[in-house]
């Protein structure tokens, strides 16, 4: 697979992954077909292992999603932004720590942007546990079933 190939599927992956954080985008189906797409150009052992993994996993988030609370960021009166900063900082996390990372990020990222917006350590992580009950549970999930897909496939392109 060329650069440009790997370029590409890697953009659609980050798309994927911004698509977890919007409401209505479907960010683990886009992270899997990037997956797959490569899968299915670089044949190798590694890539059909990256693809079948990645198939594992996100089924299993799918599985788990009932017992997560639905998102409700709207109702509860949740600021966009403090989402999309969580987000972004799991990403970073993810890479920075790897795994555990995109978890500490997420909360770390979470907590940032409300004490920013709200001013008090006190309203902040008041804020902060309003928006894990109403969805953040579930984006924090999804957004690490496909940090993990996409920290997989990145592995094997560097290493494989």
């Amino acid at each position: 697979m060329g650069v440009w190939q790997l370029l590409a599927v890697g953009t659609v992956m980050l798309t994927g992954l911004c698509g977890v954080l919007v409401p209505g985008v479907p960010g683990q189906a886009i992270v899997w077909a990037a997956a797959a797409w490569w899968a299915l150009d670089d044949t190798t052992a590694a890539a059909w292992g990256v693809l079948a993994g990645a198939t594992g996993v996100l089924l299993l988030n799918q599985a788990l999603r009932p017992f997560l609370p639905a998102r409700r960021f709207k109702a509860a009166g949740v600021a966009r932004r403090s989402v999309l900063v969580a987000g972004a900082a799991a990403v970073a996390g993810f890479f920075v720590l790897p795994v555990v990372g995109g978890i500490a990020g997420f909360v770390g990222g979470l907590y940032g942007a409300e004490r920013v917006r709200l001013g008090s350590r006190g309203d902040a992580l008041a804020s902060a546990r309003t928006v894990l009950r109403a969805g953040g549970y579930s984006v924090m999930a999804e957004l690490f079933a496909c940090l993990l897909v996409v920290g997989a496939w990145l592995g094997a392109v560097i290493w494989g």
